[in-house]
């Protein structure tokens, strides 16, 4: 039955000229129904350079956005409409202004894990592996949104920087404790640790490697040692298969993102039948988050 649906899925792809964009964090079934893998940048990057008009996004809505945002000429939908960034939601594009009007010499820097609304009143955006170098470039006082953690990986690198930092957070990474690391360390001692910088300060001081998604992939493929993986569990699976007589143990059984696993095969099968949700960004607010995206691309 599941082959049935992936094989009807590449016929239909085909034939209505799309291309299915999938986040890593998404299910076997529908990675390997994909065009591309990857990040969810990574892929919003890919998407400008393919030739298909349509392209359907198995990931969150933001994503979808931005993939929207850089290819304003194809058609975008997101397989899941319910598929959301509880991250992505924990600011306001008001709160964003007035905090410029009271500040306004602040560099506003928005993590690329957030909604078009955000990046189109934001100055720069960055990504998780690009943040570091980019605030390293930047001489004013900077406004860190939406994740704490990530702002307070960054700060680290520059005690002598102004950075404030704004109170949001992924909630399934943040869940991570310090007590949870120490207790698979335990059980996997000789294991290395790779983590996503979304994970609290206290549990990062762990690591051996720290980075996005893909940058967490190459640093176990890298290496023959045992890796303990600090970010969503797919990672961990994917990892496993691949690897088979390694083990990639996941540092928390609380790492699994509930809006990248409501995405399915049958989503993807109602999208390329025409019952999709399609993603329209309105111009103006498109072509000022381009503008943050393309200043990250500038500095990065």
């Amino acid at each position: 039955m599941l082959k049935n649906i992936q094989d009807e899925i590449i016929r239909l792809k085909k034939e209505t000229d799309t291309a299915i964009l999938a986040h890593s964090y998404q299910s076997p079934a529908v990675l390997e129904i994909a065009d591309e893998t990857g990040d969810s940048f990574a892929l919003s990057t890919v998407a400008t350079k393919l030739p298909q008009k349509n392209i359907i996004v198995c990931g969150v809505r933001f994503m979808a956005e931005t993939v929207k945002v850089l290819s304003p000429e194809k058609r975008v939908f997101l397989a899941s409409p319910t598929a959301a960034c509880p991250m992505a939601m924990m600011i306001k594009p008001e709160e964003i202004v007035e905090y410029k009007k009271a500040h306004p010499d602040t560099v506003v820097v928005a993590y690329v894990n957030t909604t078009t609304a955000i990046k189109a009143v934001c100055d720069v955006c960055v990504t998780s592996s690009s943040a570091v170098s980019i605030v390293s470039k930047i001489d004013k006082p900077v406004l860190f949104v939406p994740d704490k953690n990530l702002g307070t990986f960054i700060k680290k690198n520059f005690p002598d920087k102004d950075i404030t930092l704004w109170n949001g957070c992924c909630p399934v990474h943040n869940s991570v404790t310090e007590e949870e690391v120490i207790e698979v360390k335990k059980l996997y001692p000789d294991a290395k640790i790779a983590m996503h910088p979304e994970l609290p300060d206290e549990v990062l001081k762990y690591a051996d490697y720290i980075g996005a998604t893909s940058g967490i992939i190459k640093f176990a493929e890298s290496c023959d040692d045992d890796v303990i993986v600090g970010t969503e569990k797919s990672i961990s699976d994917y990892l496993s298969i691949r690897y088979p007589d390694r083990a990639f143990p996941v540092m928390s059984k609380k790492l699994i993102c509930p809006d990248m696993r409501i995405t399915n095969l049958g989503d993807v099968l109602r999208t390329l039948k025409g019952n999709g949700f399609e993603v329209d960004v309105l111009e103006d607010v498109r072509v000022n988050a381009k503008k943050a995206i393309d200043k990250m691309i500038e500095l990065g």
